[in-house]
């Protein structure tokens, strides 16, 4: 693999990451809300009367947060704290900074997120690959019309389904949260156990939808490969029915649901947003959710920021590993 090629993907890498960081800064900016004046006037409806020196306060809390300086300079400062992975301060939740926040949730929600997206696409990829198969059991053609429901379904719909059957009405799972209401977060079996239980009900919803995406996605990849010559011409050497699906089939068929998986795996911790805030689940979706709400800036400049930089690895990775997936591609040549 030509060093070159490296260089130029590395650099495209770059080039994405300035642009959706740019974007990224720029968008929140163009609505008329301040969130610090909706926070001090939040805080002094609470306390049942109208603070005074709340715009002293205001002042303040702007010039603490660089909310006072002409626009470009504080995208320059923006900038600049992206490179230093120095997110800031939340506004909403100060004095924690959003790498806080952030470091808070994340383990939420890849531990769900990837362990629900793995299921589905291992899954999905491989009843695909058989409902394709013209000598595969007859039982795999049934699932179609389920496979194709439930990926027309979104995530959080088929997650209120679930709520209302299993956990309202069979009381068989909890209605919502990471772990019991009173439980202190600590690595020991019985709050693992819990956290397990809490967290069945949002990956389910999640394997069942995303499982009919990838089943179908791969069945039409199959489809063509089915009538490319090197099948027929392995069907012609004699070889095991065994060996031509897994190495001759599924192998070639499979580039496009990797390349797809990248993209999922590389948004993994904002792509069910509506997942999280259905459950409750205390992942990147509901802080992203809630930081919308409150117009926190910097926290949603730090989850973006991680979204991109997860997605733009997550390609550079799956090109590096395209030649060992297909011997055929090569980046020899420039």
């Amino acid at each position: 693999m030509q060093l070159r090629y490296l260089l130029r993907r590395f650099l495209l890498l770059i080039l994405i990451m300035w642009t959706a960081a740019t974007l990224n800064f720029f968008i929140p900016k163009l609505t008329p809300r301040n969130p610090i004046r909706e926070k001090l006037a939040e805080q002094a409806t609470r306390g049942g009367y109208l603070q005074e020196g709340m715009e002293e306060m205001l002042k303040a809390y702007e010039e603490k947060f660089g909310l006072d300086k002409p626009l470009w300079q504080q995208y320059l400062t923006y900038l600049s704290d992206m490179i230093r992975l120095d997110l800031g301060y939340s506004i909403a939740n100060y004095p924690k900074t959003v790498l806080e926040l952030i470091g808070e949730a994340l383990p939420w929600t890849i531990g769900l997120l990837t362990t629900a997206t793995l299921i589905a696409f291992l899954f999905g990829t491989l009843v695909g690959a058989l409902i394709a198969w013209p000598k595969a059991p007859r039982l795999f053609q049934y699932l179609v019309p389920p496979l194709m429901t439930l990926s027309a379904i979104p995530y959080y719909l088929l997650g209120l389904v679930l709520i209302y059957f299993l956990a309202f009405r069979l009381r068989l799972f909890p209605l919502g949260g990471g772990y019991s209401i009173g439980t202190i977060p600590s690595l020991t079996p019985s709050f693992i156990l819990d956290v397990i239980r809490h967290s069945i009900l949002p990956a389910l919803s999640m394997v069942l939808a995303g499982a009919g995406f990838w089943a179908l996605g791969m069945r039409g990849m199959m489809v063509t490969v089915l009538g490319e010559d090197y099948i027929t011409f392995a069907e012609a050497k004699g070889l095991k029915e065994r060996r031509i699906f897994f190495r001759y089939a599924l192998r070639n068929a499979l580039l496009p649901q990797v390349t797809s998986l990248a993209l999922s795996m590389g948004n993994v911790v904002s792509g069910a947003v509506l997942v999280e805030v259905v459950f409750g689940y205390p992942g990147m979706g509901t802080l992203l959710a809630r930081s919308i709400n409150y117009l926190d800036y910097f926290v949603i400049y730090g989850i973006v920021f991680v979204v991109i930089v997860a997605i733009g690895l997550a390609m550079l990775i799956m090109d590096l590993i395209y030649p060992l997936l297909d011997p055929r591609i090569s980046y020899e040549r420039g």
